[in-house]
C-alpha cells in the first residue's frame, strides 16, 4: 500500500486511559481509521506508515468516528510505537 492511500485509511491515533492500559497489557494500539476502511486495508495501512507487523484488527463505529483496535506482532511494541507518536 502507497503511503497517500496508507494515509487516508489510518486518520489519527487515539489514546484514553482505557488505551494506554492496552498498549501496555495486549500489545494493541487504538487509531481512529476512515468509516470505509476494512479491517485488511486498516492491517496493510498500519503496516506500511510505521514499519510494523500487525497480527490482528478490531473495529467499532463510536461517535467519535470508526476506531480501529490493533494487536501487533509479538517482536514490535505497542509502547515503543505510542512513545515515537508521541502518545507516550
Amino acid at each position: 500500500m502507497r503511503l497517500e492511500d496508507a494515509q487516508k485509511v489510518v486518520v489519527r491515533p487515539y489514546i484514553t486511559e482505557r488505551t494506554f492500559e492496552q498498549i501496555e497489557r495486549e500489545n494493541k494500539l487504538c487509531f481512529i481509521v476512515a468509516d470505509s476502511a476494512s479491517k485488511t486495508q486498516i492491517a496493510k495501512a498500519v503496516e506500511a506508515l510505521y514499519e510494523v507487523t500487525v497480527t490482528s484488527v478490531n473495529t467499532t463505529r463510536t461517535l467519535v468516528g470508526k476506531k480501529a483496535f490493533v494487536r501487533l506482532d509479538e517482536e514490535n511494541s505497542a509502547a515503543e510505537l505510542a512513545t515515537k507518536l508521541g502518545l507516550v
